[in-house]
């Protein structure tokens, strides 16, 4: 098993996920939410750690590509991966994206405002997590097929990192010292998460969506049958037991803890609904990043279609 790859593989989807996701919420949330979260220190780390998780994912790619050790590698193989593949193609434009992210996250106040640099950084950040399709089943096919499969699934990246981001917003919101949670603050957090249910609820029908397409054109109409036998299968299975969770926990925020904030948001007091908020949005957001780890090993392995 190549737990290396499946470790990069995993961060870099949870980087790339989490800064994109975070970098739109900031753009359709509430005004001034932006401003009671660390969003440039979180964007510039997010851009920096994944210039670094794509070089090391480079060199593993590269090292399993030629079947070589990661010592092995030289920079002849590199230049071939990096120049003579769709994979190579892909990592370069990430690279450049994630340049462009940070340098648009690190603008200095002042020069342009807030909205375009957060504007400039969730559009490529979103290139640079589309550019992990690549890396996926995704680029395997070919033809009309293959496009639509690559197409299904930036889709699906996409409004998942729109998800796990939004998230990580969330937190970030309702996280706050209980000292600094003024009527204000609690206004303002039920705003964003009354906010989310809707935008929230549009991506869910998309991953939805383009799941079932992707799940169609990787194991096709035979391959449902080898989903408990395999180990391909048994991963999708857990996975999509995950993502259930997720949705049933969504549909617990919106309908049940979100009103409910927002009954005694105006009074200053909300302990109780803000502590129950914590604890969903927590379980979510951590079933998210077991789907995220599950995503990065399925993405390792061969289909049950193919396997069998």
């Amino acid at each position: 098993m190549d737990w290396a790859g499946i470790a990069i593989r995993f961060a870099l989807y949870l980087d790339l996920m989490l800064a994109s996701g975070l970098a739109a919420f900031a753009l359709t949330a509430p005004a001034g939410t932006a401003r009671v979260m660390p969003l440039r220190a979180v964007l510039v780390a997010c851009g920096c750690l994944g210039l670094a998780l794509s070089a090391g994912g480079l060199l593993v790619m590269t090292a399993a590509m030629a079947g070589t050790t990661l010592a092995q590698v030289d920079r002849e193989a590199l230049t071939m991966i990096v120049d003579e593949t769709p994979y190579g193609a892909a990592w370069t434009i990430r690279m450049v994206a994630l340049v462009l992210a940070v340098g648009s996250a690190s603008t200095v106040r002042g020069t342009v405002s807030a909205r375009v640099r957060t504007a400039a950084s969730a559009a490529a950040f979103a290139l640079a997590a589309a550019t992990l399709a690549w890396g996926g089943h995704g680029a395997m096919s070919e033809g009309a097929l293959g496009a639509l499969h690559l197409g299904a699934d930036i889709l699906h990246l996409l409004a998942a990192a729109f998800w796990m981001g939004s998230l990580l917003g969330l937190v970030l919101l309702v996280a706050r010292p209980a000292a600094r949670m003024d009527a204000g603050h609690l206004n303002l957090s039920w705003r964003a998460l009354h906010g989310f249910s809707r935008a929230g609820t549009a991506s869910v029908a998309i991953i939805v969506v383009t799941g079932i397409v992707n799940g169609w054109l990787v194991l096709g109409p035979d391959g449902l049958s080898g989903l408990t036998s395999t180990l391909y299968g048994q991963l999708l299975l857990a996975k999509l037991a995950a993502f259930a969770a997720m949705v049933g926990l969504a549909s617990l925020n919106r309908f049940r803890l979100t009103p409910a904030l927002g009954s005694v948001a105006s009074s200053g007091a909300a302990r109780r609904e803000i502590g129950a908020l914590r604890l969903s949005l927590a379980f979510e957001a951590a079933l998210g990043i077991a789907v995220l780890a599950l995503v990065a090993w399925l993405g390792t392995l061969e289909p049950v279609s193919a396997a069998g």
